[in-house]
């Protein structure tokens, strides 16, 4: 199997050359970009696998960035970790209503990177069972990776893909966050809970336009259940 390969984008070289080096040692294919003009010229020419963007770069901020490729048909599907010296619960719901689909805060040490890498990885991946789903006209199809309801595409990141393929496969019953985050990102990482939250309303956007956000159900004081039902 091909090695998966990211694109750091990280204006202070000393950084990104530690980033590389730790990243390359755990057997990824890693390439450089010094700002967001750079990275987008790479993003042209070949798509990584996964994306990390430093908050602050000079020419535009990691965030914009983040925002401006989740927009973009061509890469809106491409995960993104936002690297930040920003630690307030606000900059990380920022971070993540913005498109990121992690967010670490620096310092953190190369295995932490690789974990939290490895874990997008596998949730855009997605699971075993039947390659596809269907749930009152909406279609989500695991070999080509596509939520569709009609003839019409659902847009999603690779996290709520995830998220929704969970919920789609598991109806009728609540899952806590705790659950959640369990069955979604995976024991191996700490990710806080708040960030169901974030990528619940990020889901709900996406599938309102359809007619099918009602589905995600919040049930107070226990969490969310995906139902056609109400009440």
């Amino acid at each position: 199997m091909p090695a998966k390969q990211v694109l750091i984008v990280e204006d202070e070289r000393p950084i990104r050359e530690m980033i590389a080096f730790g990243l390359r040692r755990a057997g990824f294919e890693v390439r450089e970009a010094e700002d967001c003009r750079s990275a987008r010229l790479q993003l042209a020419d070949r798509r990584p696998d996964v994306l990390l963007v430093d908050w602050m770069l000079p020419d535009m901020s990691g965030l914009e960035l983040t925002r401006a490729l989740k927009r973009d048909r061509d890469t809106r599907e491409l995960p993104i970790i936002l690297l930040t010296a920003r630690a307030e619960e606000s900059d990380r719901v920022a971070g993540l209503e913005g498109g990121a689909d992690d967010y670490i805060t620096k310092p953190f040490s190369p295995r932490e990177l690789v974990a939290r890498i490895n874990a997008v990885l596998r949730r855009v991946s997605g699971g075993d069972g039947e390659e596809r789903v269907e749930f009152d006209g909406l279609v989500l199809d695991r070999a080509s990776h596509r939520v569709t309801v009609g003839d019409r595409t659902v847009p999603l990141g690779p996290t709520e893909y995830r998220m929704l393929e969970f919920f789609m496969t598991h109806p009728e019953r609540v899952y806590s966050r705790e659950q959640l985050l369990d069955r979604i990102w995976g024991g191996s990482v700490y990710i806080e809970e708040r960030t169901i939250d974030v990528h619940i309303r990020r889901l709900r956007k996406a599938l309102e336009a359809f007619g099918y956000d009602r589905f995600i159900q919040t049930v107070r004081g226990a969490g969310y259940r995906f139902s056609a039902r109400t009440g």
